[in-house]
């Protein structure tokens, strides 16, 4: 069964290497499930949150205004599996074919996904395999209210989110 997922914000976490790497986190099913990203992904989806246009076209304007322009539309995305660690996502998508719609499903990493879902605002939807493998019970990641928003709020910092630090699992710690 899927559930739907807000972004609840954008944090770091501390991998097994001590290194800082960003994560966007959603809330999904009263947890949270934190997704490791790369820097250009958070600013992308931050962007998106945050309605706010960049100077030039990012991968994911462009990839929205060509499938408007050929007729499609984003529906819903969907992080729906996870092995080793990695997590899988899907964008659902339709277009119109003489007044009948075509639907597609296109593979897509769950930063890209989140990214688009943030543009077009649609629904981003987790399995409950995903959540039962890698959501975390909202004490253990303690997110400030700079990083706790709901989508479309203005984005209080334009580094990657800022919270207090959480010991509670032994492989990564938010903050």
């Amino acid at each position: 069964m899927n559930h739907e997922a807000e972004v609840a914000g954008i944090g770091v976490g501390v991998g097994p290497d001590g290194e800082e790497v960003p994560a966007v986190v959603l809330r999904v099913r009263e947890e949270f499930l934190p997704i490791f990203v790369t820097a250009d992904q958070v600013r992308s989806i931050r962007g998106a949150l945050a309605g706010e246009p960049f100077e030039r076209p990012l991968t994911h304007d462009l990839l929205v205004d060509m499938m408007t322009e050929f007729g499609g539309a984003v529906d819903s995305v969907r992080i729906d599996d996870i092995a080793d660690g990695t997590f899988y996502g899907k964008v659902d998508a339709e277009r119109y074919e003489d007044g009948e719609p075509r639907r597609f499903v296109f593979d897509a990493r769950p930063s890209d996904a989140i990214a688009l879902a943030g543009r077009v605002e649609c629904p981003i939807e987790v399995s409950d395999e995903v959540v039962d493998a890698a959501g975390q019970p909202p004490e253990a990641i303690e997110l400030d209210d700079s990083a706790v928003r709901n989508p479309g709020d203005p984005d209080p910092d334009p580094d990657p989110g800022r919270s207090g630090s959480s010991d509670t699992d032994d492989e990564y710690r938010y903050r």
